[in-house]
This record gives C-alpha cells, sequence and structure tokens, in this order.
C-alpha cells in the first residue's frame, strides 16, 4: 500500500488560503475504476481509495506513516507569491485620486 503526503492547493474558486495549512495523507489507488453502464457512475473495489487523513504538519504525517509500515512520496507545495497591494480593497473606492481611475 502506497501513500502520497501533500499539502492541498487552493481552490481555483476562492481568493485566499484557507484550508490548504494542513497536511493530507492520500492512498494511492491499487485498483482501476470501472464505470457503471446503466447509470454511468465510476466505482472501485478499492476501499483505501475514500480514505483521506488530515494532519497539522508534515512530520504528523510521515510519523504516522512510518509506524504503520505505508510506503509513501512527499509532495512539497509550490508556494506562491502573496499578492498585497499598498490600499488594500479600500483604494478602490479612493476620492484622492490624481488621475481618472476606470476598469
Amino acid at each position: 500500500m502506497r501513500a502520497r503526503i501533500y499539502q492541498p492547493a487552493r481552490n481555483a474558486m476562492q481568493s485566499g488560503t484557507a484550508k490548504t495549512h494542513q497536511w493530507v495523507l492520500e492512498y494511492s489507488p491499487e485498483a482501476a475504476r470501472s464505470v457503471d453502464p446503466l447509470m454511468g457512475w465510476t466505482s472501485s473495489t478499492d476501499m483505501n481509495s475514500q480514505v483521506r487523513l488530515k494532519f497539522d504538519t508534515k512530520e504528523a504525517a510521515m510519523d504516522y506513516a512510518k509506524s504503520n509500515d505505508i510506503e509513501f512520496l512527499v509532495q512539497e507545495p509550490h508556494k506562491r507569491k502573496a499578492n498585497i497591494r499598498n490600499g488594500g480593497y479600500g483604494e478602490n473606492f479612493a476620492t484622492n485620486r490624481r488621475r481618472v481611475w476606470t476598469h
């Protein structure tokens, strides 16, 4: 049984970094998915594909995997640069602009 330890990326629909600070241990699929011919749903006989364990630190996830004899692969996250503007959101409504501002 093999697992992957990673820090999830932010969702495309979110502008902040919520739910991206925890580390996740997720098992690799051992069986291929199959498509139900009637409904079109995908299913698998591998129950471990449904398990996602969350940890506060990468070391805690690695310790868990080692203590349970789980082979694992750690994927380091790609950190993004913070987009912090001087005036922040309120600058969109500033009344002291020196030039015309439009979209």
